[in-house]
């Protein structure tokens, strides 16, 4: 049996939580976040594909292979049934993860993120990107890249939060960053997997998101059957450090939803 080649932590019991990074992220991004959840579900962090512990992991060409690896490591743990939490990139794994294989879905949480593939302007921004990240590493790309994910109006306060993620972005093999954007670049447009959704889905967005505009990501919001939407004020693309206790409450209530309705 083939096993996944992925770094992962898991604690706590009860239903299985996976949480799922976004782009350039690792598992560290949860650290904090989900320590207070390990007391009433079961919860998964994991590095995915070319990143943090996993960086020796070359499965990130395409985000149909990160999600096979996602799927291999459910398999591996013994865990037939999960709640996904997944943030920006590690929702469009999700989204895969979910296409592939919908029956280990119990709830999928898209935390600034986005069903639709890129539009032909956003395409040419991630060449771009890949182009800047191959010529001149990822540092300089992490100074310009980190700043803006946060709500402008809250810089000063956020300064921590912001140089944590900085530290973790740092982190990541240019290799897993050029290709990966050019894998989220060729995404497909999943907003099937929400149409066709038997279980929930919880989106939690910014209002003054610039990576995954509000007004776009409200086009998916009712596609599910059961859709549950949350929109957080003063907040951008990092809403798990820029109102922790309060998106951490949104995923608390909607894990013990997707239990409750399991148990009907």
């Amino acid at each position: 049996m083939s096993t996944a080649n992925l770094s992962y932590t898991l604690s706590g019991s009860g239903m299985p939580l996976l949480f799922l990074h976004g782009f350039c992220e690792n598992k560290e991004i949860w650290a904090d976040f989900v320590k207070p959840l390990s007391s009433v579900c079961r919860i998964l962090t994991i590095d995915m594909p070319g990143f943090g512990e996993s960086r020796n992991n070359t499965r990130y060409q395409t985000l149909e292979a990160m999600a096979a690896e996602v799927d291999l490591l459910l398999d591996q743990l013994q865990l037939p049934e999960v709640i996904v939490v997944a943030h920006s990139l590690g929702g469009y794994v999700a989204l895969a993860l979910a296409e592939k294989s919908p029956r280990k879905i119990a709830g999928l949480c898209l935390f600034h993120s986005s069903a639709f593939a890129d539009t032909e302007e956003k395409k040419q921004n991630r060449n771009k990107t890949a182009d800047f990240i191959d010529k001149n590493g990822v540092e300089p790309f992490v100074e310009n890249f980190v700043p803006p994910l946060f709500f402008k109006g809250r810089h000063g306060e956020l300064e921590k939060e912001i140089s944590f993620t900085r530290q973790i972005c740092l982190t990541t093999p240019k290799e897993t960053a050029v290709a990966v954007i050019k894998a989220m670049r060729d995404r497909p447009d999943r907003t099937h997997v929400l149409r066709d959704a038997t279980y929930p889905v919880l989106f939690i967005a910014g209002k003054e998101d610039e990576a995954v505009p509000f007004g776009v990501a409200k086009e998916q919001f009712f596609l599910p059957k059961h859709s549950i939407v949350q929109v957080l004020a003063e907040a951008a693309h990092m809403g798990l450090l820029e109102h922790p206790e309060e998106t951490r409450q949104m995923v608390e209530k909607f894990a013990a939803l997707c239990v409750a309705l399991r148990g009907q």
